[in-house]
């Protein structure tokens, strides 16, 4: 796919201001100026410079290209409200302590290359007897999840999202699960995961290929960072279990954003969410770029009352250990490491990463309803309010193979907590 990809509407991808970039005044200069503020090393740090911060007077390219020590830094130009222009800059790049970068800005006629290392993938069959084609978008009624259709829709149960590091896979068919696919090597998992040789749907990602493999079990949690509200102690899921033939979204709408070299963003919007007698207005973004083992999820609802509390579920399928809740810069690391996989065959370390200025505790999910299993990590989210998190999975067979140790990924969630806290200083000059 194209690294543009238009979007039929604005999706308020100012959070992906992932460095804090301070507000800049447009300048006729060609140089750029990205400061580390902190005192830590940050590999891979994420930066969105919007179109808005660089000068186009004197333009004389279609593709803004950073030049630092005549190397190009990693980018791609994203087009988030779909109106055929582009919105920012994307790029990522690595920060010692303090250090400060002064790239040239030039302009190209084409559009650089770089190596893909961010991919996002949907199939869908209109018929149980149609092959499954490459899509971008979807929209699902609620008469039409797995259940009632009596057949898979989707290829791997909806979209799937990966960087170098590891993989994701959402299921569209009503559930809005979060599952994990573990990658034993950097390259991109190839296209026809989850379709066989006719084209048909089939599972075929549950045993081990040289890619690596499914490795999560999901049940009926939410998986890796879905959400749902809590409403007067009920526990309200986004959506249903694989049982239910009607599910509790009217509309669900997706689409796949960006799909580019250093990032690849996923849209959902959940139209008329019926959940203890109201209805509310949702909407999700998962974002993914190279080096960290997780994405960014953005999520936020309308129509809520006061009394709602929004939570994010954290599945404890097959974790015998104790659950750690740790401070970590900005955030609050929530972290569970065991035989976390399909039969407890494999360990794997789990986590989610969320704001600490929202974060008002936990609760347990209860062993039997519409989302058990989990954690639920209440949030306090006012009306219409954005919030990100980060869900993060480290498998003992991906490329670091010290996720085996329990410290090591204690460790790495939280100093990726730290890092992703780090600010980025644009500077136009």
């Amino acid at each position: 796919m194209k690294n543009i990809i238009k979007y039929y509407a604005p999706i308020a991808l100012s959070v992906l201001i992932f460095a804090s970039c301070n507000a800049q005044k447009k300048s006729a200069g060609s140089t750029i100026v990205l400061k580390n503020t902190t005192n830590i090393e940050v590999p891979q740090k994420a930066i969105s410079i919007k179109r808005n911060q660089l000068s186009l007077n004197n333009q004389t390219g279609t593709y803004p290209v950073l030049i630092y020590k005549n190397d190009t830094i990693p980018a791609q130009l994203n087009d988030l409200d779909g109106d055929g222009k582009w919105d920012e800059l994307f790029l990522v790049t690595d920060f010692t302590a303090k250090e400060i970068k002064t790239a040239t800005l030039r302009w190209s006629e084409t559009d650089p290359k770089f190596p893909l290392k961010t991919s996002a993938r949907f199939g869908k069959r209109e018929a149980k007897n149609l092959p499954v084609h490459p899509a971008t978008e979807e929209v699902l009624m609620a008469n039409e999840v797995h259940k009632k259709l009596g057949y898979q829709k989707y290829q791997t149960d909806g979209p799937s999202w990966e960087n170098d590091k590891v993989g994701f896979r959402h299921y569209l068919d009503g559930r809005n699960s979060k599952d994990v696919f573990g990658k034993r090597i950097p390259a991109i998992t190839p296209e026809d995961v989850g379709i066989n040789s006719k084209g048909a749907v089939e599972d075929n990602y549950h045993v081990m290929h040289d890619w690596g493999r499914d490795i999560f079990p999901v049940g009926n949690s939410a998986g890796l960072g879905g959400f749902a509200l809590l409403i007067d102690n009920k526990i309200n899921r986004l959506g249903i279990i694989g049982s239910d033939t009607i599910n509790n979204i009217e509309k669900t709408t997706f689409k796949i954003v960006s799909e580019g070299p250093v990032n690849s963003v996923l849209s959902y919007t959940y139209q008329n969410w019926e959940a203890s007698g109201n209805k509310y207005q949702a909407q999700e973004t998962s974002s993914i770029w190279p080096g960290m083992y997780g994405y960014k999820n953005t999520i936020w609802v309308n129509g809520l009352k006061g009394n709602e509390t929004l939570v994010v579920a954290f599945s404890n399928l097959n974790n015998q250990n104790q659950l750690q809740v740790i401070d970590a810069g900005d955030f609050v690391c929530f972290i569970q490491h065991d035989k976390l996989t399909y039969e407890r065959q494999w360990i794997l370390g789990t986590a989610v990463i969320v704001p600490k200025n929202v974060y008002k505790g936990y609760i347990e999910a209860p062993k039997t309803g519409k989302l058990t299993d989990s954690y639920l990590i209440k949030i306090s989210a006012k009306n219409n309010q954005q919030v990100s998190y980060y869900p993060i999975a480290g498998w003992e067979l991906s490329a670091d193979k010290n996720f085996k140790d329990s410290a090591y990924f204690t460790n790495y969630v939280t100093t990726l907590a730290k890092q992703l806290s780090a600010k980025i200083k644009v500077e136009m000059k």
